[in-house]
């Protein structure tokens, strides 16, 4: 089963609305640039509530060159299980590559942007999580977003999807970029993705979903999975 993440979720009823329609992952944007941030306290709020009438709602947090003690703190206080992080920051933050243990280390992987076919296999050498670490619901190697000058993620545009699936073919990829229930199927066909992340494709508006657009989301996902 691909696994299907709604992105830049701001309220309870949004939030309720995904999981209704059959999200696997909320994620929430600890990025005061995004027009989709929310703070601590707000996800914390949200989550509770959720987890009134869904126990085991998994949360996910986004955030852009913070310190690891920050996003420990953050997850911890709001109850999420994992941390994307979508800015530059090293391997190291996410546990790899030696030197001090990370508090990350597991519950956290890295969105990545790259430009070129060379970029990616050098960003997948350098972030891809082991395998070792993930399990059922540990987190994927890694993120593939389209890559953008000025923003970090929910521009609507299209990732490379060959360049998405020489990347899934060898490690768990969650992709994002541009998909909506108008073309994810195609990309889960051509890409063969672990995961599939909306964000602008299930709006109406910035941070406010549309919820017909999510459970069309969540089934053309679903529908292209078993093909």
């Amino acid at each position: 089963m691909v696994k299907v993440k709604v992105c830049g979720l701001t309220n309870l009823h949004d939030a309720l609305a995904a999981v209704a329609g059959g999200a696997h992952l909320l994620g929430f944007i600890f990025f005061p640039g995004s027009p989709r941030y929310v703070t601590p306290e707000q996800v914390r709020a949200i989550l509770t509530a959720v987890r009134e009438q869904h126990p085991n709602a998994f949360g996910v947090g986004v955030f852009v060159n913070e310190t690891p003690g920050f996003v420990r703190h953050v997850l911890d206080f709001c109850g999420l299980q994992l941390a994307q992080l979508h800015g530059e920051e090293p391997p190291e933050m996410l546990g790899l590559g030696g030197g001090h243990p990370s508090p990350l280390r597991g519950c956290a992987y890295k969105a990545l942007r790259p430009r070129s076919h060379a970029e990616a296999h050098h960003l997948a050498a350098e972030y891809a999580l082991p395998a070792l670490w993930q399990g059922e619901n540990g987190p994927p190697a890694f993120l593939v977003d389209a890559y953008h000058t000025a923003q970090r993620g929910g521009t609507g545009q299209a990732a490379d999807w060959n360049m998405a699936a020489h990347l899934a073919g060898h490690h768990r990829v969650m992709l994002a970029g541009g998909l909506s229930p108008a073309n994810v199927a195609q990309a889960i066909r051509q890409v063969h993705p672990w995961g599939v992340d909306a964000a602008s494709g299930v709006e109406h508006a910035p941070g406010h979903k549309d919820h017909a657009a999510m459970r069309a989301f969540v089934a053309a996902a679903r529908a292209a999975a078993t093909d």
